[in-house]
């Protein structure tokens, strides 16, 4: 990951050039103006660098010994996780042919030594500007299609269904008896709550996206959140006959946005009754491991997670939208929500599950000032 996608400012800058003094002299420059950067000797040790620590953009040397830049260049191409690193070539070769060949390995500038530190800085400054600008644009056409995929997929299924049970009850209710029309009203009530969570978190998202979402936290009772977040889904518990256990201290406060942690809650919750066959449990716990935190947990007996799931599941652009143990729609859009409203307060998600033993996931909160 890089700076820029991990959320800090100061791009990250590999220098590569097989002579000491000008990889001082490039990297005085850069750090003077606030980069961080990494000096390396050679194209094969810039290569193995790479794979630790993705650079925000690559000032890169011709002539060494070796491997020469125009190979490194095309290395770093053909991999898809590198290729769109932005990469200027600085050289003493100056004829159009160098140029050339350079733009054609894949770079994007080409600035002949010996160089002004002003005009290296400029375009540093340009490419990464508008590397940064290409992953945003990426991030919001992800975004785009998230939502498209929801909408046409996730809310127009549960939509059909619910339509679907209404004209049934329409049409036949006069020949049910008074236990079938109970059933089936408890199913459309099911629904309406998926259909509802469903919408809520994609107006939720929407609105992260558009940075409408406040963060106004105070001091807030857990047990008494809880609760109120329980009772919302208390019904579709017992109607897949799901015991609910909490065991959080009475007196146990925290310092948090009262609409984020009750997100954070009813998502989590939701998520193990969802994933949670007929008769099983859901415990949900609280506990204070230090002074400035407070760990909430939720554990189920559902059917649970490969660790491959596991490693995608707080990723946008991975299907991990499938359906619940009684054919609930998910669409994974909940626990991204979970995961950037923990993170606003300061605190972490884990997650821990084996298939068919259950899931527990937990995250921290700030207790109170």
């Amino acid at each position: 990951m890089n700076n820029y996608e991990s959320g800090q400012n100061t791009a990250n800058i590999l220098i590569v050039d097989d002579i000491p003094a000008n990889l001082k002299v490039l990297g005085d420059i850069l750090k003077n103006e606030g980069f961080r950067v990494r000096p390396v000797p050679s194209g094969k040790l810039a290569l193995q660098v790479i794979e630790k620590e993705k650079p925000d953009l690559i000032l890169l040397d011709i002539m060494m010994p070796e491997m020469d830049g125009y190979e490194v260049c095309r290395h770093i191409k053909a991999n898809h996780q590198f290729s769109e690193i932005p990469i200027i070539f600085i050289s003493a070769l100056n004829e159009t042919g160098d140029v050339v060949k350079a733009l054609k390995a894949g770079g994007v500038d080409y600035v002949t030594k010996p160089f002004q530190a002003e005009e290296v800085l400029a375009r540093v400054h340009t490419h990464i500007k508008l590397y940064r600008q290409s992953i945003d644009l990426k991030m919001i056409n992800l975004t785009k299609d998230k939502f498209f995929s929801i909408i046409a997929h996730d809310l127009r299924g549960p939509m059909g269904g619910f339509a679907g049970m209404t004209e049934l009850l329409v049409e036949h209710m006069q020949h049910m008896t008074m236990d079938e029309i109970q059933e089936n009203l408890g199913l459309l009530r099911d629904s309406s709550n998926n259909l509802f969570q469903l919408l809520e978190n994609l107006l939720q998202w929407a609105r992260l996206q558009q940075h409408e979402i406040s963060y106004n936290p105070g001091t807030l009772n857990l047990q008494s959140i809880a609760n109120e977040n329980v009772k919302l889904i208390e019904e579709f518990a017992k109607h897949k006959g799901i015991k609910i256990t909490m065991d959080i201290p009475g007196k146990l406060n925290v310092y948090a946005d009262k609409n984020m942690l009750q997100t954070i809650l009813r998502n989590h919750i939701s998520n193990a009754l969802k994933f949670t066959p007929v008769g099983g449990n859901v415990l949900l716990t609280a506990n204070a491991p230090d002074d400035k935190y407070v760990e909430i947990s939720v554990s189920d007996s559902g059917i649970g997670m490969t660790q491959e799931m596991i490693d995608s599941l707080f990723s946008l652009n991975s299907q991990n939208g499938r359906p619940g143990t009684g054919g609930e729609p998910s669409t994974g859009l909940g626990l991204l929500l979970c995961k950037e409203f923990v993170e606003k307060h300061g605190g972490t998600i884990r997650v821990e599950s084996e298939i068919d033993k259950g899931s527990r996931f937990r995250f921290t909160v700030p207790m109170t000032i």
